[in-house]
């Protein structure tokens, strides 16, 4: 019994001894590759669409001034008022002038009436010379006192027209059709012959201005601008860039920029807030969808596709914009390279990859 034991022991053991040694030789099977889908890239024009805040304004604006110094008496408008041309806006005092006035009147009727005088004498005496009744010398001064009393109307006619010109420059008025923007003196103040009272935004063709970033500002012919009101953009109108600023404001970094608008829609009142929108073309660049892109050194880069090897290697990238669906390559990437659009996330360095279905070898 106990050799029969002993035996069967063995056994048992050499058994165990030989499934072990099985165990170790067996190869564990290899990982599944992973299964990516590419897309073949292929250049095509860039375009961008650029959207900015701006305001409408009058393509002309005038500023209104006396032409004479004096205190303001009366003020007939304000800012927001539409005036026509000649509409009286304001009234400076004129005491003075219409002193000078009612003097210059009264200087040309006294010499109108010497002019009379002068002129029934200067008649008799041609009637008495032909008569021989008068001595040459007293018709030479007839004719005479004529000539003095005539240039005496016109010096004073000339007077006349003068004060009444002066009496003008005390009445501002709008020299054309339009809406007051700048009140900057009132009833009361004293101002100076040339120093603007009112500014005027004529009426006819606005511009809707933009201020924008250098930076955006293209060379070549000036694209057109679609500008839509803030308040209801379905109210649209449409025109090219009539104006750019030669110079940077250094504040704010930015460009001004006139949108011309021949006939704006009655809507676009002056100061009203628009939308101009714009696409600019750019240089060719390649689109990928959001899921192709990795990183490398925390930049932006994409695997790319050996397709002799059916490795991928992960290539840097500058990405010129981000949208809501897709992304813009701008460098990193030629025509006819395979870029891996989807199954990003597990890959690494010369890795061999499974084409999906649908992507081209």
């Amino acid at each position: 019994m106990t050799f029969s034991f002993a035996r069967m022991a063995l056994a048992a053991t050499l058994a165990v001894t030989s499934l072990t040694a099985c165990s170790d030789d067996e190869v564990p099977p290899p990982k599944p590759l992973p299964r990516v889908r590419i897309e073949t890239v292929a250049p095509k024009p860039s375009v961008t669409e650029i959207s900015l805040t701006g305001s409408i304004a009058a393509r002309t604006e005038t500023h209104l001034s006396f032409r004479t110094s004096g205190r303001i008496i009366e003020r007939l408008v304000d800012v927001g008022d539409a005036v026509r041309k000649g509409q009286l806006l304001a009234q400076m005092d004129d005491e003075v002038q219409q002193a000078d006035l009612e003097s210059a009147r009264a200087t040309l009727s006294a010499a109108t009436a010497d002019l009379s005088h002068a002129t029934a004498a200067f008649t008799r005496q041609q009637t008495l010379l032909r008569a021989n009744s008068t001595a040459q010398t007293t018709y030479d001064l007839a004719e005479e006192n004529l000539k003095v009393a005539r240039a005496s109307v016109k010096s004073a006619e000339s007077a006349l027209s003068n004060a009444e010109e002066t009496l003008s420059y005390t009445k501002l008025t709008a020299d054309a059709d339009g809406v007051v923007t700048a009140r900057n003196a009132d009833v009361g103040e004293t101002v100076q012959a040339a120093q603007a009272v009112f500014s005027v935004a004529v009426d006819g063709p606005r511009d809707a201005v933009f201020d924008i970033y250098e930076s955006l500002l293209r060379s070549g012919e000036p694209p057109e601008v679609t500008v839509s009101l803030a308040s209801d953009p379905s109210i649209v109108a449409r025109g090219p860039v009539r104006e750019i600023a030669p110079t940077v404001d250094r504040q704010t970094g930015t460009v001004r920029v006139k949108v011309g608008l021949d006939r704006p829609p009655a809507a676009m009142t002056l100061a009203s807030v628009v939308r101009g929108t714009v696409s600019l073309a750019g240089p060719p660049a390649f689109t990928l969808p959001p899921s192709a892109l990795a990183a490398s050194g925390g930049k932006p880069a994409v695997w790319v596709l050996d397709p002799a090897q059916t490795t991928v290697s992960l290539r840097p990238v500058t990405v010129a914009e981000y949208q809501t669906d897709a992304m813009i390559i701008a460098t990193g990437l030629q025509a006819g390279d395979r870029v891996v659009v989807d199954g990003t996330k597990l890959l690494r360095q010369g890795q061999t990859v499974l084409l999906a279905e649908g992507s081209a070898p």
